[in-house]
Order: structure tokens, then C-alpha cells, then sequence
């Protein structure tokens, strides 16, 4: 007896079939367009702590695998057949040590800082209406602040601070709590993943070879480690830049004796994460800090030598670092960064440089590939003004 399911007939219905269901799928989402959007939310809040799991391993997991490299080279074989555990081991001791020095040596200075803040927080404010007044008298596009308006708003803010404004106070500070189980759990998590990570690899690669085309699987297996090069390099770089900016900027500030050049200088290592904008907006802000605190001659001369500070640190300390791993246009890094700040947030902008770049190199292969089919084996100069976006 013919086997029904392997009809001409019934293979033909097949398609309409999917779209029917692909219908009634869309129309449940649209018709219970809130409950969907609830259960994504509820969804999203249990896998959270094992999303910010996944991200730190992949952090630790950079340090941690040249240190796994360095031991595999030792000729002592009880340490490299067991590499992965002892760079692990020797990781995660890396790390607990910059986080004992760091508690112990940076953040007492920071506490410092804010201290010695509120202390003179009456010299700092009228050195603001300095320069609030200032601003005003330039007279700049027709800008003015007018500080009684403010201060009206916030004492209003103050006298009208309700009971239900205390409530939602405290329901901030019970999220603590939960942030803290959140980042145990994601602690943990990272562990794990760190542990099993070929497993991880291995499952994920057998369902894509099971699931997809061997062609795609080819490319999507190559684009994915082209891309997870590029966030690699890309951490690795914007992290040594930061601490080599930031340890410039500190001694910088240090010896134009501003009492808050730790924080300062910690705070524009950190920002450079983002590209273009993160040390841009550093820098203004440490600007106007040092206006508040040591005037405006203080102030512009500081605003000179970040200024130089950035060029070399723009022209010749980040290109040395990145080489051409990043081979992208000042426009097009732009045009990332805000399209992945409107997307994510401080997050998006971070990512944004690894994956443009990635898309760029998938999209030139793409181009590359049609171009021979169509005209055949295209010569040198083309393919390297292809490749100069």
C-alpha cells in the first residue's frame, strides 16, 4: 500500500499548510499582542542572570584562554594535559587579586574624592553660578539658565514629596536584593560555561550541521568566528587603551594638582569603551570639574592637554593597538555608534564596531562572489577598493 505523506499532491499542499499556521500564529500574537509581550518579559527576567552569565564568561574566557595557551607550551605534562583547569584557576586568582587591590587601594581614594566634594560642595556650587552667569552674559543662540526657576522646581520637588514618592523610594532600593541574587547566579553560571564551553560549542555545531545546508553551515561557522575575533579583539584593545589613557590622564591631572584627578582619570579609562564619543565626553566632563574647582585658567590649560592627549592616543596608540583588524571609516564607526546606542544603549554602542565590522566583511564577500560570477576573476585594484570601506 503507497504511503500517503509521500504524495505529489500532499507535498503540494505543504506550503500552504505553513502559511496557514504562519497566520494564526501572527494573528494570536496581534490579537493578545499584551500577553505576548508579558510572557517575553517574564521570559526574559528568569534567563537574565544566565544572559549576564554567558557575557562575563565570554569576558574571562579572553584572559583566560591565553593563559590556557602559555600552559599547553610548558613540557611538563601534569600541568598541560590539564590546562584548562589551571588557567581557569590562574584566572579567576588574577582576577580576585584586582579586585582585592582595587577594593583596598582605588576605592578608599574615590570615597576620598566624594568626601572632600561634599565638604566644599558651598565653593563648588557658587563657582557654578559663576559659571551659569558667565554662560548667560555670552549670550549663546539666545541660551539662558536661569537658576531661580531651578531651584524653585526643586524645592517644589521637595515640599511635595508624597508618601507614595517614599514608597517607590524603598520598592528602588528592594531591587537591590535582587540584583545581588542576579549577579551570584550569574557568577555561578559563568563558571559553569566556562567549564563546559566545548561541550557548548560541540551541541550548538552538531544542531546547525542537522538543521542547516552544509553551505550555510560553512558560512555561518565562519562569519560567527570572524565575529567572535572581532569582540575579542575589540575588548582586548579598548581595554589596554583604556588603562593606558586613564593612567595618563591621572598622572596628567595629578600634576595639575586637581583633587579629584583618580576619579577623573578612572572615569575617562572607562568611558573610552565607547569610541568616539566615550573620551570626548570624558574630557568635558573633567573639564568643567576642574573649572568648578580650580578656575578657568586651570580649566583651559587642562582642556589643552586632553585635547593632546587624545590626538596621540587617536592617532597613534589606538591604530598601533588595533592594527586593521577595524578597517572602518570614521563615518561609518559614527553611523554604528548611533544606531546602536538608539537600539541598546551604552551597550549597543560598545558592540556596535566588532558587528559593523563583521557585516562589513560578510558584505564584501557577498559583493566579491557576484561580481566573479558575473564577470569573472575581478583584478587586484577593484577587490582592494572593495575593500577600503
Amino acid at each position: 500500500m503507497p504511503n500517503p505523506f509521500k504524495s505529489r499532491s500532499l507535498k503540494s499542499l505543504l506550503p500552504y499548510l505553513f502559511l496557514a499556521i504562519a497566520i494564526i500564529i501572527a494573528y494570536k500574537i496581534i490579537s493578545e499582542f499584551g500577553f505576548f509581550v508579558n510572557s517575553i518579559g517574564q521570559f526574559w527576567s528568569i534567563i537574565t542572570p544566565f544572559f549576564y552569565g554567558f557575557i562575563l564568561a565570554y569576558i574571562i574566557n579572553i584572559p583566560c584562554s591565553a593563559i590556557q595557551r602559555a600552559l599547553g607550551k610548558i613540557k611538563w605534562k601534569f600541568i598541560s594535559k590539564r590546562k584548562e583547569l589551571f588557567g581557569l584557576i590562574i584566572t579567576l586568582l588574577i582576577i580576585v587579586s584586582l579586585f582585592v587591590l582595587i577594593l583596598y587601594l582605588i576605592v578608599p581614594a574615590v570615597y576620598g574624592s566624594i568626601i572632600l566634594f561634599i565638604n566644599n560642595f558651598p565653593t563648588h556650587y557658587a563657582s557654578a553660578l559663576q559659571f551659569i552667569d558667565y554662560i548667560n552674559d555670552l549670550d549663546f543662540f539666545g541660551i539662558y539658565i536661569n537658576v531661580d526657576e531651578i531651584m524653585s522646581l526643586i524645592q517644589d520637588r521637595v515640599q511635595n514629596f508624597s508618601t507614595e514618592d517614599i514608597v517607590s523610594s524603598l520598592s528602588v532600593l528592594m531591587v537591590v536584593p535582587s540584583a545581588l541574587f542576579t549577579s551570584f547566579l550569574a557568577l555561578i553560571s559563568s563558571l559553569y560555561i566556562l567549564i563546559e564551553k566545548d561541550k557548548f560549542k560541540g551541541i550548538i555545531y552538531r544542531i546547525l550541521k542537522a538543521l542547516v545546508p552544509v553551505g550555510i553551515c560553512g558560512a555561518i561557522t565562519e562569519y560567527a568566528g570572524k565575529l567572535n575575533h572581532n569582540f575579542k579583539q575589540y575588548i582586548k584593545v579598548q581595554t589596554i587603551d583604556g588603562l593606558i589613557l586613564g593612567t595618563i590622564v591621572t598622572i596628567e591631572l595629578y600634576i595639575l594638582q586637581s583633587p579629584y584627578f583618580l576619579v577623573l582619570g578612572i572615569m575617562l579609562g572607562v568611558v573610552n569603551y565607547i569610541p568616539y564619543f566615550g573620551s570626548i565626553i570624558g574630557s568635558a566632563i573633567a573639564v568643567i570639574v576642574i573649572w568648578f574647582t580650580q578656575g578657568f585658567t586651570m580649566a583651559a590649560i587642562a582642556a589643552v592637554v586632553l585635547l593632546i592627549t587624545q590626538q596621540i592616543d587617536g592617532n597613534f596608540i589606538q591604530p598601533k593597538l588595533m592594527g586593521s583588524s577595524f578597517s572602518l571609516s570614521p563615518f561609518l564607526i559614527i553611523v554604528s555608534i548611533t544606531i546602536g546606542g538608539a537600539l541598546a544603549g551604552i551597550f549597543g554602542m560598545i558592540v556596535a564596531i566588532p558587528i559593523v565590522a563583521a557585516l562589513k566583511d560578510m558584505l564584501k564577500s557577498i559583493v566579491v562572489y557576484y561580481e566573479k560570477k558575473k564577470f569573472g576573476n575581478i583584478d587586484e585594484d577593484s577587490e582592494a577598493t572593495n575593500s577600503s570601506g
